[in-house]
């Protein structure tokens, strides 16, 4: 295992893609482009659109052969869902992961969004009471869970802790709340490359794995089900789905450990 420690120069330029990447979420959320009758494919195209405007390249178009700009999972896909002309419908959950290379390094993040003929938003703390339309309640918990979850990991970070603090944390939250965490996925350092030592797991014991310094970019990211934790590849090699056709919640954000606390990189306000 390698993990490159960045310096203050590096965790600014990851900074600046982590701002693109802000900001075509809340482009996306502006412009009420994620809503019922649109298809992913035209999801996709809006943010390569917009990442490009601001001098940014989409990360995961050519990664390893990946097609699009985006990933958008729909419903029990996980994660690495391929766009498509597959139609948005009322009630669906669209996890919507986007990676942002500017000046050579790079930034992740996924959020969830919930499908309603009356209302859409990506899901936030505050949006507890938000009428949500033909989504389940369950599924909403879900999604808040999964959030929360990312919070609680990033919380876990501190100089000096070990990284299997944030994955015992994430775990802890999420099964207390009667939800599954991904195994064969996690999280992931980044930086130079888009995925970067350490594997950050979504599980464990607390007390393991490298102690956590100054400098540590890592994208942290709970995967919850809202069954069992397995997961299988359909066959386009790509796409992730829950082996129960359970729903399934995404979150994610690229954070940077440092002598004063942990820094969010891409939740738009740094």
């Amino acid at each position: 295992m390698l993990i490159t420690l960045k310096k203050p120069k590096e965790i600014e330029k990851i900074r600046k893609a982590g701002r693109i990447l802000a900001a075509a979420f809340k482009h996306l959320q502006q412009q009420n482009t994620v809503r019922a009758k649109v298809t992913t494919g035209e999801i996709d195209d809006v943010v390569e659109k917009f990442i490009e405007s601001q001098g940014g390249r989409p990360a995961f178009k050519g990664y390893r052969g990946f097609p699009k700009a985006s990933c958008i999972s729909l419903n029990e896909e996980v994660v690495h869902g391929i766009p498509s002309d597959r139609t948005l419908e009322p009630g669906d959950l669209v996890k919507i992961d986007v990676g942002v290379e500017f000046g050579g390094y790079h930034a992740d993040s996924a959020r969830t969004f919930f499908i309603s003929l009356r209302s859409l938003r990506a899901l936030r703390d505050t949006d507890v009471d938000t009428d949500v339309g033909e989504t389940s309640d369950a599924a909403r918990r879900l999604c808040l869970v999964t959030q929360r979850a990312l919070g609680i990991g990033i919380k876990a970070i501190r100089v000096g802790a070990r990284l299997t603090d944030i994955s015992h944390a994430i775990q802890s939250y999420v099964e207390t709340n009667g939800f599954s965490v991904v195994r064969e996925l996690g999280g992931h350092g980044i930086g130079v490359s888009l995925h970067e030592d350490p594997l950050v797991p979504n599980f464990g014991p607390p007390g393991t794995g490298p102690v956590l310094e100054p400098g540590m970019v890592l994208a942290i990211e709970p995967m919850v089900n809202a069954g069992g934790p397995d997961v299988v590849t359909r066959d386009n090699g790509w796409t992730v789905v829950t082996k129960d056709g359970s729903l399934s919640a995404h979150f994610e954000d690229t954070v940077v450990a440092t002598d004063c606390g942990t820094v969010n990189l891409t939740d738009g306000a740094t």
